[in-house]
């Protein structure tokens, strides 16, 4: 079964028409800018928040052994905390590519530290694509995450990385927090060396 979103997304032709464009980041589009930018500013999005509930079967897990990777669920009142990029159009046949498993373009409002806002895109995987896992208790995403490994790194380096970076803009997540706090915990990697008998 195929995951690749790349043609639906290059059917869409929202801001084509524009010279450049905001794209908001929340998960490593915060920490891994692999794309050329004229600008970039913190922003927030409404409505949404983080969840590690989408499969990675292309970067940080294989179709075999799948990590888990960041989308956006829709939540009333909530305020998800991110990276804006001012992007051209052009950067998009770089970014379906990146996003290509499972992840679609949505409009959405950006606003500012400051204040301002401006219409923009961001990528969001919706719970019926095809490499969607859903829910599941901050154990079972933490193992899943810490034994997962694909062609762009560990997975468990995605959710630090991440965690340094929300840390760093002055942010919490605490579903992110929640989860690095699990996978830093002793009880995860116990030592392997011997104890004395009581």
């Amino acid at each position: 079964m195929s995951f690749d979103t790349t043609a639906a997304n290059r059917l869409l032709h929202r801001f084509d028409d524009h010279d450049s464009l905001w794209l908001f980041g929340y998960g490593s589009l915060i920490f891994k800018a692999d794309f050329p930018f004229i600008e970039r500013r913190p922003a927030t999005i409404g409505g949404w928040e983080r969840r590690f509930w989408q499969g990675s079967h292309d970067h940080r897990g294989t179709p075999d052994a799948p990590g888990r990777v960041l989308t956006l669920v829709p939540q009333a009142g909530a305020v998800c905390d991110g990276m804006a990029y001012l992007i051209t159009p052009q950067v998009f046949d770089h970014l379906d590519h990146r996003e290509k498993n499972g992840y679609l373009r949505f409009t959405t409002t950006l606003t500012f530290d400051d204040g301002g806002s401006a219409d923009g895109l961001v990528y969001i995987a919706m719970d019926d694509n095809a490499a969607w896992l859903g829910p599941a208790s901050d154990r079972s995403i933490v193992d899943q995450i810490d034994a997962a490994s694909g062609p762009s790194g560990r997975n468990r380096d995605y959710l630090l990385d991440l965690a340094a970076a929300l840390r760093a803009l002055g942010k919490h997540d605490p579903h992110v927090f929640a989860l690095e706090t699990l996978l830093l915990a002793p009880a995860l990697h116990p030592s392997s060396e011997p104890t004395e008998p009581q």
